[in-house]
């Protein structure tokens, strides 16, 4: 098809003819064991390395790669960034068969492109315990030299399926690990009480920069890596982030870095002091050795800077590169406070933010702020990419589209334009066509959104020579423009967040193209579109249970994106304490999911003759009742959870809670009261992730102390 020659002709400066051959690998995908804490931790290892070996090909190449799964689970790989048929694109279910336990797939594909690119697993959780390597492409009669493959992870000694869970029940012992807490007791110590009322008085939880907290960061499977060169040489390093959710930093302490190519696609080179590099992007960059008889560092930093890992280059003694100091967490909840509005919604204030060109999160960095110096470090961004050759679309009709980024912290959904991938129908284009897409991030989380098979132009100032990615991170409040062809015949093409928990928790679209034929790896398409939307369907688990000296209370809870079943429970030691249960089965409401509708039953007794009236003035019967009710809750400002109900006897009860007010770095104070005059307070000091000290007052059990039991 003529539009998608044109596009390939301008990625890959002009159509090459290619002497082919074929050049196998055979990868052997098994479970293997890991120490880097002194804690063995399971990961997936291929062909027994840690990543996975680097491919390389030479453009015109046929790539032929056996996967030989060794596991007693399915598995996939998708080879990120490259140009291939859709079958071959290595989604589970979406576009290609997954690879079964003890079995093997055949991958084959041309090589139409050189560059940098990486591939991984696309199954579940995989990514982030091991399932990723790096791909190189040489171009025709190239001949590289003074090259690294600097691939970039993040490792957690916690098993994955345990850290998704957690983040879907809004754990801070993430926070407590990075020492990232914003107490308020910290707030007054740092003269920023005001500023932690206003962030709760908006419904807004304390500012962090990336959820989840890493044990190590890893470069090539390493905490440092030795390369050795002489002074004067320029090393070109293939800089990929392969990390489940971190970003990082890169710095060099041997002087500037020149930006080359971005996604495996050059571009004009232009220099900088440091950049950030997204999850799943690549940058090549250049670097040069100064001297002799030294070694210089290149450091990625977390973007939460509670680690690094480093690539040394020379020979001799190191020159170390100033560790990024912690970040200023208040201050970036002043700025919090002032971009997001009561409703839960961002305010832009007018500043049209785009292309990364206005980091809001400056005010957190103390090398910037308190360095005092007029001349600040050249930061890259992406209005500064420019590609050599033009990249204008084929002159055909644009079709414009709009996604708006959205979520919610406090149960971990995310969403475009509120709705998963599982709520959304395909969006259909026809092969040739032009598409934008205007996508506006109205989160408080920076999201990389990965386009599968095709790349695409940032609009960025630069006219016909806009870069071409194939990944864009879009920072909070920003609004970018990026544009494709649909170069491609058939098929379905994945776009997502690159964000391992963001994407599987629904914050993605389908692209498939019209008359599109049946793809003979998945027989059965109906079944296997359910198996994709099966990721963010699924349900957790969550309690929280309390035995302290006054009896035992807590609750069990069973949500996913939109429904939640929770139950909960008081039992005194005796029937003067009484005992009570209450169920909600509901929906989540509203965007922001402060609103949730329910019914369920609510069943308590009390050894207690004493008739009262509540504060409506209906005879109460919160000493014997057993009832089916329905109700909504709504969290209030201060997260305040205002819960209203009436049973079938048209008895009605109005309760207030707040949960989890955090008084310390892990002093945690709550309180509830309600209209039967019913009330209790509590404190619980979190001593791990799952256990805490406790003690609390109960108007009906009295005082008790003892350990509460989170999960």
């Amino acid at each position: 098809m003529k539009s998608k020659f044109l596009i390939i002709s301008t990625l890959f400066l002009g159509i090459i003819s290619y002497a082919q051959k074929t050049v196998k690998y055979d990868l052997y995908v098994k479970d293997t064991i890991v120490n880097y804490t002194g804690k063995d931790q399971k990961a997936i290892a291929i062909n027994g390395k840690l990543p996975a070996p680097t491919l390389y090909f030479t453009e015109g190449d046929i790539a032929e790669i056996h996967v030989h799964n060794k596991m007693h689970h399915e598995t996939s790989i998708h080879w990120h960034g490259l140009l291939l048929p859709n079958e071959q694109d290595g989604v589970p279910y979406l576009t290609t068969a997954p690879i079964k336990p003890h079995s093997t797939h055949i991958y084959s594909f041309p090589i139409k492109q050189s560059g940098t690119y990486w591939y991984h697993s696309h199954t579940m959780l995989q990514e982030q315990i091991g399932m990723y390597g790096a791909i190189v492409i040489h171009k025709p009669n190239e001949k590289p030299i003074n090259e690294e493959v600097v691939l970039l992870s993040d490792w957690s000694d916690e098993n994955p399926h345990q850290i998704e869970r957690s983040l879907h029940n809004a754990t801070d012992w993430y926070m407590i690990k990075k020492n990232a807490v914003q107490s308020y007791s910290e707030a007054l110590k740092e003269g920023y009480f005001k500023t932690k009322l206003t962030n709760e008085w908006k419904r807004m939880h304390a500012m962090d920069v990336s959820d989840v907290y890493y044990e190590n960061f890893l470069l090539n499977g390493l905490k440092e890596q030795l390369a050795k060169y002489k002074a004067g040489d320029t090393v070109r390093l293939r800089v990929i982030n392969g990390s489940a959710s971190t970003y990082f930093w890169l710095n060099y302490s041997g002087g500037k870095i020149t930006v080359v190519a971005t996604d495996g696609v050059d571009v004009e080179p232009v220099q900088v002091d440091r950049l950030i590099i997204g999850v799943s992007e690549i940058y090549d960059v250049l670097v040069t050795i100064p001297k002799d008889n030294k070694s210089y560092q290149f450091m990625a930093t977390a973007e939460d800077r509670t680690g690094f890992a480093s690539l040394w280059l020379g020979n001799g003694e190191k020159v170390f590169h100033e560790p990024l100091p912690r970040l200023k967490y208040f201050e970036g909840m002043k700025m919090m406070n002032n971009m997001m509005t009561l409703g839960g919604n961002m305010n832009d204030m007018g500043m049209n933010m785009s292309l990364q060109q206005m980091d809001m999160n400056t005010i957190m960095y103390p090398e910037i702020v308190d360095s005092g110096d007029e001349e600040l470090p050249v930061t890259l961004n992406y209005a500064m990419l420019k590609s050599p050759v033009k990249t204008t679309l084929p002159d055909v009709p644009f079709r414009e589209l709009h996604f708006e980024l959205t979520g919610n912290m406090n149960r971990y959904v995310w969403t475009l334009n509120n709705k998963t991938i599982s709520e959304s129908d395909k969006i259909k284009i026809k092969a040739g066509e032009n598409i934008r897409i205007v996508i506006t991030n109205n989160s408080m989380m920076r999201h990389p959104m990965h386009l599968h098979g095709h790349f695409f132009r940032v609009i960025n100032g630069q006219g016909d020579y806009a870069p071409l990615k194939n990944v864009i991170d879009i920072m909070p409040m920003e609004t970018d423009t990026i544009e494709f062809n649909a170069s491609e015949e058939y098929g379905d093409w994945y776009f997502h967040c690159h964000i391992l928990y963001h994407m599987m928790s629904g914050m993605g679209r389908i692209f498939t193209y019209e008359n599109t034929p049946p793809n003979p790896q998945l027989p059965n398409p109906k079944q296997a579109l359910r198996k994709v939307y099966n990721d963010d369907r699924r349900f957790y688990f969550g309690s929280e249970i309390s035995l302290e000296s006054n009896g035992t209370d807590g609750e069990l809870w069973f949500m996913n994106t939109r429904w939640k079943f929770d139950a909960e429970w008081r039992l005194g030691l005796n029937d003067t304490d009484g005992y009570e249960t209450e169920s909600h089965f509901g929906r989540y409401m509203d965007k922001n999911q402060f609103m949730f509708l329910y019914a369920g039953w609510d069943w308590r007794y009390r050894d207690e003759k004493e008739t009262e009236t509540n504060l409506f003035g209906q005879t109460n019967t919160k000493n014997n009742r057993g009832v089916v009710h329905l109700g909504f809750e709504y969290t209030l400002p201060f997260f305040i959870a205002a819960d209203v109900s009436v049973d079938h006897t048209g008895y009605v009860r109005l309760q207030l809670k707040r949960e989890d007010i955090p008084l310390t770095k892990r002093l945690r104070l709550w309180g509830m009261y309600n209209t039967d005059f019913e009330y209790n307070f509590g404190a619980k000091y979190i001593l791990t992730k799952y256990i805490s000290a406790s003690s609390h007052y109960d108007s009906d059990m009295g005082f008790g102390a003892g350990l509460t039991f989170t999960y």
